[in-house]
């Protein structure tokens, strides 16, 4: 079963949460992250992502990165920008983005359940990606980015949770996009032992829908610290890594959609031929094409949408991996027409958020960037649980969770 832990979190003063508060590490390049933390000396950017301190000309890798990332957060301890809780503490993370709300429990998640299975994966990491956090974790002893995650629904947990709400809250702000993000922070040690109970008996697993490259690396990182320290006992705070666990029931996927770059040596009318095996093929001239179910597709291509249809022979129902739209995209037009085998690696192809909008994709077609652009239907949240419970992996960039948690409401030290 699932074992969480309170701590004692550093956290922003109130009346400045909202200028600390920062979307996470990877939604951006150096020069947004830089536009977005320009005059505000206490955006957590400045710690997540500290190469904006340097000249462009700095690897974002250098240790002298990791050492300023180090260096400002104990600045911002130092100015009482943060302080840290004097008991252990778990805490509530609610978000309202265009009227829908999700309600998460911060807490430490272990790097145990993470390796025995307990804590479930559908993605592979990339071991520079993965390097770069162990760098940033080692340097800084603190987890500075919530690994998002979700469990399933559990009635009790609601209740407690539900509870904790109907109380005033630590945080409220609407953020410049928009999103609003509520902050709780739960010290009665009654209903902290009530949430540690109730994930210990009734939740067999959690997933982690958005972080794998923060959960790998904070693994690495204590499993590290173990081997070091001869006096490890199991409880000390490297043993668990910063996560916000969602129900199930709450979560919602965004497309992540598809750009590449030509045709494989095509002509327009070959390709739109060849990909006819395997897909109806419709003109769409109502605007951009958004995929309304399964196994529909929009293309872009030479100033027109599509609208593509997998036909039947492509469905595979009762396979996890296969039954995914984004595989069938690959499996039957990525690889074989357009010669694109590893999406991970092959720069040909590009990947596009759905909170972009399907404008984005025109636009990047349209510029010459790219030749063709692909709209996808949406990963569901069971989908996503029965790959991981299937021991399987997605293929690579399949969901885009939004709204995404905000870095620096709450960090762990180790």
């Amino acid at each position: 079963m699932t074992k969480i832990k309170a701590f004692k979190g550093f956290r922003p003063l109130p009346e400045i949460a909202q200028q600390v508060a920062s979307r996470p590490y990877d939604v951006s390049n150096r020069q947004e992250t830089k536009a977005a933390a320009e005059g505000n000396p206490y955006s957590f950017f400045n710690v997540i992502r500290a190469e904006i301190n340097f000249p462009d000309s700095l690897s974002p890798y250098d240790e002298q990165v990791y050492q300023q990332a180090k260096n400002n957060f104990n600045k911002l301890v130092a100015e009482g920008v943060f302080v840290q809780d004097n008991s252990d503490c778990l805490y509530i993370y609610a978000q309202t983005m265009n009227g829908r709300q999700q309600i998460g429990l911060v807490t430490g998640t272990s790097i145990d359940d993470y390796q025995n299975d307990v804590i479930k994966k559908h993605e592979y990491t990339r071991p520079a990606k993965e390097q770069d956090r162990i760098n940033h974790i080692t340097t800084t002893r603190l987890h500075t980015g919530p690994v998002l995650m979700a469990y399933p629904q559990v009635a009790d947990i609601d209740d407690v949770v539900n509870e904790i709400i109907a109380t005033p809250s630590t945080y409220d702000f609407t953020a410049s996009d928009g999103i609003q993000h509520t902050f709780w922070v739960v010290r009665n040690e009654e209903t902290v032992a009530e949430l540690v109970r109730l994930f210990a008996e009734t939740v067999p697993a959690i997933y982690i829908a958005d972080g794998h490259h923060r959960a790998a690396s904070s693994t690495k990182v204590g499993l590290a610290c173990r081997t070091a320290n001869e006096q490890h006992t199991g409880e000390e705070e490297y043993n668990f890594f910063l996560s916000v666990l969602f129900p199930d029931n709450q979560l919602a996927i965004m497309d992540y959609n598809r750009v590449v770059r030509d045709l494989n040596g095509l002509d327009v009318a070959t390709f739109l031929e060849k990909i006819q095996a395997d897909f109806e093929v419709k003109p769409y001239t109502d605007g951009a094409f958004k995929p309304q179910k399964k196994h529909e597709f929009g293309l872009y291509l030479h100033g027109k949408w599509y609208c593509l249809t997998a036909k039947a022979h492509t469905h595979h129902a009762d396979h996890p991996i296969k039954s995914l739209d984004i595989a069938i995209l690959s499996d039957y037009l990525i690889a074989p027409v357009l010669g694109i085998t590893d999406q991970r690696r092959d720069e040909r192809i590009d990947f596009v958020g759905g909170i972009r909008g399907l404008g984005e994709l025109e636009k990047r077609v349209d510029s010459g960037e790219m030749k063709l652009a692909f709209s996808i239907y949406p990963v569901s949240i069971q989908q996503l649980l029965a790959v991981a419970d299937s021991g399987e992996v997605m293929p690579p960039k399949s969901t885009w969770f939004e709204p995404k948690l905000r870095s620096g409401l709450v960090v762990h030290q180790f």
